[in-house]
């Protein structure tokens, strides 16, 4: 699997998560692992194709809701498989009215085979409710490049028309003040999830603030 497990644009700098939630989300409870980003990112708005093939913009359908957002594709062989099942158990473990509060979105790096059926097929196997985004490699990017990541970059082929795609293992977490302050890298182990959810359900909307 190729992976960016480092993203030099988003730059997150080396300081206490605990100051970053201070500072951007009315001091909630500080998550405990990740990586922290200051200044927050604010949460971004573009529009790409659900898997009901109807357009969905980010922006306004995840407004003011914890979002979970991962850039990834169906054949990837490790990364993406073990990102999405550990936040959905953690999901799962919470009460019916927390999990109503967090979305999971996830946005296919690889459209020449990640078919809107595809994406729905793949994502059922974590959970129903998980959002599934599609859109041509130039619009892909251009999502990718306004929130600060790195394009994804397609493998060389092998005998049997394989390849793996190239892209940042990093799930991005927007809490309910529209701002994500904190990325979790591949490696965020089920635990760490189930410590730092509670936490970031408990952000506030901007508009309590």
């Amino acid at each position: 699997m190729i992976s960016f497990n480092r993203m030099p644009l988003l730059r997150p700098r080396s300081v206490l998560i605990a100051a970053a939630f201070a500072l951007g989300a009315c001091a909630a409870p500080a998550p405990r692992h990740g990586v922290p980003l200051e200044p927050g990112l604010p949460r971004p708005s573009f529009t790409l194709t659900d898997t009901r093939g109807a357009p969905y913009e980010f922006g306004r359908e995840t407004r003011g809701v914890l979002t979970f957002l991962f850039f990834g594709y169906t054949n990837c062989p490790d990364v993406c498989p073990v990102h999405v099942a550990n936040v959905a158990a953690v999901l799962h473990s919470l009460s019916f009215e927390d999990q109503q509060k967090a979305r999971f979105v996830f946005v296919t790096t690889d459209p020449a085979r990640d078919s809107l059926p595809a994406l729905r097929t793949w994502l059922d196997h974590f959970d129903r409710t998980f959002v599934g985004l599609r859109g041509d490699d130039i619009e892909v990017t251009r999502v990718m490049s306004a929130i600060g990541l790195p394009p994804a970059v397609r493998g060389v082929s092998g005998p049997d028309g394989r390849y793996e795609v190239g892209h940042p293992a990093t799930v991005i977490v927007f809490t309910a003040d529209d701002s994500a302050h904190v990325l979790y890298p591949f490696g965020t182990r089920q635990a760490d999830w189930a410590e730092d959810i509670p936490r970031l359900l408990r952000v506030r909307p901007a508009k309590e603030h």
